[in-house]
């Protein structure tokens, strides 16, 4: 197990875990991301800036219930639109600013900065989409449950809504989709 799981995390509300394979709910999982953000000397000495036009990522940790990832982004990186797939996620930025674009149920999309210390949930099946949105780097705590397995990836159509690009098998955050 990781140095970060070390110290326990609580789940919020007095829930107790489910089965060793059952998801996290989204509360729990911001409550996680918090948590790893607040101990910066097991999670900073990790921190790479990224090369070339990806982001840098590193798997803190991982289990049948969720994952972590620490990424680090330069101004401008960043995926495209996407979703989990099955998976839930949160995030919490602790170094920078992130810019984030999600559609909402109504078809709109609504833009969101993230600035250090912010932390969200993003429920499955939800599309968004996460850049460096500031001047320098920006470094950011992910959580999964379930762990990733697909991402589907989405481009805007003539009238701007989001269709289907493709479904990527994956165990990586956040990646983008080759074109």
């Amino acid at each position: 197990m990781s140095v970060l799981l070390q110290s326990p995390w609580r789940p919020v509300r007095g829930r107790r875990p489910g089965r060793r394979n059952s998801a996290v709910a989204l509360p729990d999982l911001v409550n996680l991301v918090q948590a790893i953000a607040d101990e910066p000397l097991a999670w900073e000495p990790l921190v790479q800036l990224p090369e070339g036009t990806d982001r840098w990522r590193t798997r803190l940790y991982g289990d049948r219930r969720f994952e972590l990832w620490l990424l680090s982004w330069l101004p401008g990186h960043h995926p495209d639109l996407h979703d989990h797939g099955s998976s839930a996620a949160a995030f919490v930025v602790v170094r920078g600013v992130l810019g984030e674009v999600r559609v909402e149920r109504d078809g709109y999309y609504s833009g969101y900065l993230r600035r250090s210390g912010s932390a969200t949930s993003v429920a499955p099946g939800v599309i968004h989409d996460v850049c460096g949105a500031g001047d320098g780097p920006a470094v950011s705590i992910h959580a999964y449950s379930p762990p990733l397995s697909t991402m589907n990836h989405y481009v805007r159509d003539d009238d701007g809504a989001p269709g289907l690009l493709r479904s990527v098998r994956t165990n990586e955050p956040e990646q983008a989709p080759v074109r």
